[in-house]
């Protein structure tokens, strides 16, 4: 008894010093209850026959009906796989090169330069995706498209390729154009990381003899370990967010059965035909494989002593 109240005067002494950081950090609380909780009462709308005209306790309820639809449902399952084969390659492709960009740019020892190529790298973060998109399709375009020039020049090619009208190529185009974006910006992170590795580590390994690939290789990469962990667990957790800009503004008939995401299916199939409840259960089951695998991914890092979000 003793220890429990001894343990309940220490918590309520630590809430007490930290008053103002408890006070701060309403406003953040109450912003993630509005939009992030709330909004989850919507998710009733998928066991609805859903109507925009009628109030809740006129709704039809309809079970698992669209569940049902969404799961026998060709389209859905084309879309899915696009989602997941899209998102898969920009996560393995975001993770290398980032992780390479940020190990070769911390061995540029001029800091001028280091700053130079850094701005440079994550300036392409800002601009929006349908910028990036018309520049896409302006390099890749059959008439004085860059792509198809230099190519035509090399010898690699002897006539311009329709690259946008070639499923083979679709996802392809998506993982380069992300990464081109992006990759500076998922850099930053470990960067970050980088610094905060104890130098003299790399003092004592440079008496040992090490050269700049096994500091790499020895102290580097060990040091920025967990950070690599953390964030493999939460890009996990948006498996099925392969992105809807990109692939909507760069998608045509001829790419369509490869370009078709589970967002671009919401809103065709659900808020375009006025299918609310589709959509909502098609979004209701990305979220839910979003979570499962965040949880997933945290438990196996937890088994494997790595590092963990909770």
């Amino acid at each position: 008894m003793k220890q429990t109240a001894d343990r309940k005067k220490l918590f309520s002494d630590r809430m007490a010093r930290q008053r103002q950081f408890l006070f701060m950090s309403v406003p953040i609380i109450l912003y993630v209850i509005l939009f992030s909780y709330v909004p989850l009462w919507g998710w009733t709308m998928a066991f609805q026959n859903f109507r925009p005209a009628r109030s809740f306790f006129a709704q039809e309820w309809a079970g698992l009906r669209w569940f049902t639809f969404l799961f026998t449902d060709k389209v859905f399952w084309n879309a899915f796989r696009n989602t997941l084969a899209m998102s898969l390659i920009n996560m393995i492709l975001g993770y290398i090169t980032a992780i390479v960009f940020a190990l070769l740019l911390n061995e540029v020892k001029k800091v001028f330069f280091k700053r130079v190529i850094q701005t440079i790298s994550y300036l392409p973060h800002f601009l929006s995706w349908v910028i990036v998109t018309g520049l896409v399709a302006t390099m890749l375009s059959v008439e004085d498209g860059a792509i198809n020039n230099i190519l035509i020049a090399l010898h690699v090619i002897e006539e311009p390729v329709l690259w946008l009208a070639k499923p083979d190529y679709f996802w392809g185009i998506i993982g380069g154009t992300y990464i081109w974006k992006e990759v500076g910006w998922n850099t930053i992170i470990y960067l970050a990381a980088i610094v905060g590795i104890d130098p003299t580590l790399y003092e004592a390994a440079e008496i040992d003899g090490c050269n700049r690939y096994q500091k790499m290789v020895h102290i580097t990469l060990p040091g920025i370990k967990p950070t690599i962990i953390i964030m493999m667990i939460m890009s996990v957790g948006h498996i099925l967010d392969a992105g809807f800009e990109m692939q909507y503004l760069l998608r045509n008939g001829m790419v369509q059965d490869v370009s078709d995401t589970l967002d671009i299916y919401v809103l065709l199939y659900g808020l375009q035909r006025s299918s609310y409840s589709l959509a909502t259960a098609a979004g209701m089951f990305k979220n839910i494989i979003n979570i499962s695998l965040i949880f997933i991914a945290n438990t196996i890092a937890k088994r494997a002593g790595e590092e963990r979000l909770v």
